[in-house]
């Protein structure tokens, strides 16, 4: 238990290596392919949402199965089978981020961009929320702030829309949940055998979706040129390469890091939205988007001091140890 201890010291307390700028650079990448996500689905139409997904589903299983059987890890699917508690999180973490799908792709189609970037601005702040009311952690003093003005601002935006923001609350809580579901599946499966087991869980589903769409003569993938079928196609390239990108990052870069990178995504999707979609913004709704901003520089700020205080704390047990 010792050694152990000793590893991870030094292991939070090294200087900055090629490593490290090497997941900076992965991570960027992955979170700006998700921020240019809008022009993509944008690109599919008039392909509806549900047929969207489903493309989406049985191409990154078709993608992942090819990745592994190339790497010969096929076989972690038999241990996922034989553990039963694994599987239904892994099940459940596969309805989570389908639910989070079917909303983010219908808002692009429907011209709900902004919104939808709400949604992720407002992620960090759910998933503290979420860690509280279900883990019951313990939150610091910013930590509370940020989530209250997190929560003022909903309510700001709710009288603005004069709806509460519905699209942005439900990708926010549906990607809290699939974040809290990986939580618990842990390290245990790497991150494309993860986005194998949770697509093979779907993809009946999408397979008899495709099946009903392709019935009432709403299906798109033939009949639309083939450029259209090549995009849809693509989906299953489209959802894995980020995910890798990103799993490569997380492995090279501190979490802080990692925190700091996440909003590249929901800044360029509320740019696509407004400069290049033409999405309507008005300057009482940037006001709101505003106050959700003071919400995430406050947690920011609370996560890089808490940081920072770790390290310290890590080089003196190393000093010590020494």
């Amino acid at each position: 238990m010792t050694a152990v201890r000793a590893t991870s010291t030094k292991t939070s307390a090294r200087e900055p290596s090629a490593s490290d700028g090497n997941g900076a650079a992965y991570g960027f990448t992955a979170y700006v392919i998700w921020g240019a996500f809008p022009l993509y689905f944008n690109a599919l139409k008039p392909a509806g949402a549900w047929e969207v997904l489903s493309h989406r589903i049985v191409w990154t299983l078709v993608v992942c199965l090819v990745a592994l059987a190339v790497t010969r890890n096929l076989s972690f699917l038999r241990r996922l089978a034989a553990n039963p508690r694994q599987l239904v999180a892994t099940s459940l973490a596969g309805l989570f981020i389908a639910v989070n799908w079917t909303v983010y792709i219908q808002a692009v189609i429907t011209g709900h961009t902004v919104e939808a970037a709400l949604g992720y601005f407002l992620n960090p702040l759910v998933t503290v929320g979420l860690g509280v009311v279900v883990l019951h952690e313990r939150l610091r003093l910013l930590q509370w702030v940020a989530v209250g003005v997190g929560a003022l601002a909903c309510v700001y935006l709710a009288i603005d829309y004069g709806r509460p923001p519905w699209i942005s609350i439900v990708l926010a809580l549906s990607f809290a949940s699939y974040g809290f579901m990986k939580k618990r599946i842990g390290g245990s499966l790497t991150a494309i055998e993860s986005l194998t087991a949770e697509s093979a869980v779907l993809t009946p589903i999408a397979i008899v979706v495709l099946i009903v769409v392709g019935m009432t003569g709403n299906s798109t993938f033939s009949g639309h040129g083939a450029s259209h079928s090549l995009l849809l196609l693509a989906a299953g390239i489209v959802t894995a390469v980020p995910l890798l990108l990103f799993a490569a990052a997380a492995s090279r870069v501190p979490l802080v890091t990692i925190g700091l990178l996440q909003f590249i995504t929901p800044i360029l999707q509320l740019l696509c939205g407004v400069l290049l979609l033409g999405e309507h913004m008005p300057f009482a709704r940037w006001i709101g988007f505003g106050i959700v901003w003071v919400a995430l520089v406050l947690l920011t700020f609370d996560s890089v001091k808490a940081g920072a205080h770790a390290r310290r704390l890590a080089r003196a047990a190393e000093n010590c140890a020494i």
